[in-house]
């Protein structure tokens, strides 16, 4: 099964490269790979254009949204892969991936890998803080054991969706960009046109370097949080502990506790309302 795996990056070619190479070394099928290079004054550009990665470009960042909205026209393949530029995926990671999807009734599905740090991942395991630190002889051990269920959906890339859905829902919001929040917004898109198969892939296992690219000196976050309120009427966190259920690493055949309508709910629901009309009075005052 084919993948189009799109990458943005922003002059983080040490990384990228680590990632392309994890790609190509534990890959079961072979994918297209489509980067959007932001700048690249740091040798992206050249490189790529060497290597002949197919590309888009820009000569400056245009952010995490944009990128992606830009990439994606170049697609061939029937599937969207959305990977972050500091990643490294494990053997066979593909072949797990398309076996779920195989599995699928329809293309109504957001499948996730499980996303592993040293400290801020959905499952926290010491394999280093950067590529010159990594430990891939533990983390390859770590991802060899294979996991007995699948996790309730989480919104955490690497995340994949089929092309017809991503271009149904329009890609990622450019009212998100530069990037943060666009996840959680992209699964509630789907959400609405009745994608109900959120699910983590746990062996599906990438190991993540923590965003280097936007602890860039240089790289202004915008408030997803905010945007996300005054679109939707609720934050990013309610819409993960009510609708997609992963506020915890929940298995597919059981269900999380507490997650149903009742009074933890209703305390939820009038916390998340009070900050959307707030943020609405703050936000007509300040105009």
């Amino acid at each position: 099964m084919k993948f189009s795996i799109i990458v943005p990056t922003y002059n983080n070619l040490k990384y990228l490269k680590f990632f392309l190479n994890s790609i190509k070394k534990n890959s079961f099928y072979k994918h297209e790979i489509i980067i959007h290079v932001n700048e690249g004054s740091d040798g992206t550009y050249e490189y790529i254009k060497k290597k002949g990665f197919k590309y888009t470009y820009s000569n400056q960042n245009i952010g995490l949204c944009l990128s992606m909205n830009t990439a994606t026209k170049l697609v061939t393949s029937k599937y969207v892969l959305y990977s972050h530029d500091d990643m490294y995926f494990c053997k066979n990671w593909d072949k797990e991936l398309s076996d779920e999807i195989k599995k699928s009734k329809n293309n109504l599905f957001y499948f996730t890998g499980l996303n592993i740090s040293k400290d801020s991942g959905l499952i926290n395991y010491d394999c280093g803080t950067n590529i010159t630190n990594f430990n891939k002889k533990k983390f390859d051990l770590f991802a060899k054991k294979k996991a007995k269920y699948n996790y309730r959906g989480s919104h955490w890339a690497p995340h994949i969706v089929h092309k017809t859905i991503w271009d149904r829902v329009g890609g990622f919001s450019k009212e998100f960009n530069p990037g943060d929040g666009s996840d959680p917004d992209f699964c509630m898109k789907l959400w609405k046109i009745n994608v109900r198969n959120f699910k983590c892939i746990s062996n599906f296992k990438v190991y993540h370097f923590n965003s280097v690219t936007t602890r860039k000196r240089n790289v202004i976050l915008n408030n997803g949080t905010k945007t996300f309120l005054l679109k939707y009427g609720f934050t990013p966190v309610f819409f993960r502990k009510y609708y997609l259920k992963s506020e915890f690493l929940t298995p597919l055949d059981q269900d999380p506790k507490n997650l149903y309508i009742n009074l933890f709910y209703f305390l939820d629901y009038l916390k998340v309302k009070t900050k959307y009309f707030y943020q609405l009075f703050t936000s007509s005052f300040n105009r």
